[in-house]
């Protein structure tokens, strides 16, 4: 159980202060800051967004986020957005999962990027990494002025304290930290691995949920927003910027997270995906995967995501007469997935917590050769419950784009494609069917 206190809900207008009488009350301006704070307003979406979709918060802290030291750029990142090193490919792929770090890494330092498209510069897309690390942020703070970050740990917990309050999370857990918002990861296991998408686009929201009506998938209660809480300590400190592709340092003379108070709608949150309202068929045929669907990133297409994030969490598989796991397909789409826990019911091997695999726009995929047999002979008379599992997608309307350091890592499995070569052909005309008929 976390020691932090939590407000619930998605999207709501938000207060909370560590000081009392910190917020303006009644008539008072949000410009007028008690306790000698500075106010400071973080927008997330243009100031003439409609009310539906403003995100905008109200800081009230120590000193202005414009006090730093000039910024110089880091070089020889594996933390970037270089999607254009190689040509993408229309092979599947899979990767094992990535190691812990043999000398000391935190967060930032143990972000490795995988594949994206689009970028900051055009404002749509999604940035994929991965990230290990054995150490905490000591001294060190960081921004992402490029994208929204939705974080998927998959080994150890994190404490991720923002200048919005402390976030807690773990394994089967996710936080969104929204696009420019400063943080700091430190680390309770001593070290820690999991997922990263970099959203470039309109900033994650709830699905409509159309014919499912007004319950199911995710509810916006259970997305739970820190209350505030401040640093207020001097010292000698980095910060770290992500901005449009590449990350700069700069000297800072005290903590960033020195926010006392807030309101607004434009801040970090934090889900328990097993909390997810799992939707699914009762009478035959396996449904596509967006009734998976948490959050999305909508485009300037309707009913087209910038980016969909989807979760595979334990459930029943009660159709009949059907083929249960997801059938083969092509889509239009193209697949990132990763493994939180568990196993995935349609990979028989080879897929295992902390792995990813990359199934590009139209590149056919689907059960492997083990669990097709598996699930060709299984009685579907009887229900199959699955159970101890988390897997996710993030998937993109747009080619994903490997880096050169992910196809050239030692962890792609070369001979992922050898897991579909086992399927047998099993065709066979009718005895009444004329042999010499041109087919």
């Amino acid at each position: 159980m976390s020691t932090f206190e939590y407000q619930s809900g998605f999207g709501n207008e938000f207060a909370t202060e560590a000081v009392a009488g910190a917020l303006p009350e009644g008539r008072n301006s949000p410009q007028c800051a008690a306790h000698g704070l500075y106010a400071e307003q973080l927008s997330g979406t243009a100031f003439t967004a409609p009310r539906h979709a403003n995100r905008r918060s109200w800081l009230y802290r120590i000193r202005p986020a414009a006090m730093h030291e000039p910024f110089a750029m880091l070089r020889g990142r594996n933390f970037h957005n270089r999607f254009d090193e190689v040509p993408a490919t229309p092979n599947q792929l899979r990767w094992d999962p990535w190691p812990l770090p043999g000398t000391p890494s935190d967060f930032v330092d143990g972000l490795v990027t995988i594949a994206g498209n689009g970028g900051p510069a055009a404002q749509t897309g999604i940035g994929i990494h991965v990230y290990a690390a054995n150490r905490s942020m000591h001294g060190r703070y960081f921004c992402d002025a490029d994208g929204e970050l939705l974080i998927v740990p998959q080994l150890g917990r994190l404490r991720v304290a923002t200048e919005f309050g402390v976030l807690e999370i773990e394994p089967q857990e996710v936080v969104v930290i929204p696009r420019g918002v400063r943080f700091r990861v430190d680390l309770p296991d001593g070290e820690a691995r999991g997922y990263v998408a970099e959203n470039f686009g309109a900033m994650l929201r709830l699905p409509d949920l159309g014919p499912i009506g007004s319950n199911g998938l995710a509810n916006a209660r259970d997305f739970l927003t820190p209350v505030a809480a401040y640093e207020d300590v001097d010292g000698d400190f980095e910060l770290l910027t992500k901005f449009q592709g590449h990350l700069w340092s700069a000297k800072i003379d005290h903590s960033p997270l020195d926010v006392v108070a807030w309101h607004g709608n434009c801040a970090p949150y934090k889900y328990d995906l097993r909390r997810f309202n799992t939707i699914g068929s009762i009478s035959y045929d396996h449904p596509d995967p967006s009734i998976f669907l948490v959050l999305h990133s909508p485009s300037d297409t309707p009913g087209t995501s910038n980016m969909d994030f989807v979760i595979f969490p334990p459930r029943w598989l009660v159709a009949e007469d059907t083929f249960r796991p997801p059938w083969f397909h092509r889509n239009v789409a193209s697949e990132f997935m990763g493994l939180v826990h568990g196993a995935y019911d349609a990979k028989a091997g080879g897929f295992v917590p902390g792995g990813a695999s990359l199934h590009n726009s139209m590149s056919g995929h689907g059960p492997d050769a083990a669990s097709f047999d598996k699930a060709s002979a299984a009685d579907t008379a009887k229900p199959d419950h699955i159970v101890d599992t988390m897997a996710f997608m993030f998937e993109t309307r747009a080619v994903l784009r490997p880096t050169q350091q992910a196809l050239e890592s030692p962890q792609l499995q070369r001979d992922y494609h050898q897991c579909w070569q086992g399927l047998k052909k099993n065709f066979r005309l009718p005895r009444n069917q004329p042999q010499d008929t041109p087919r």
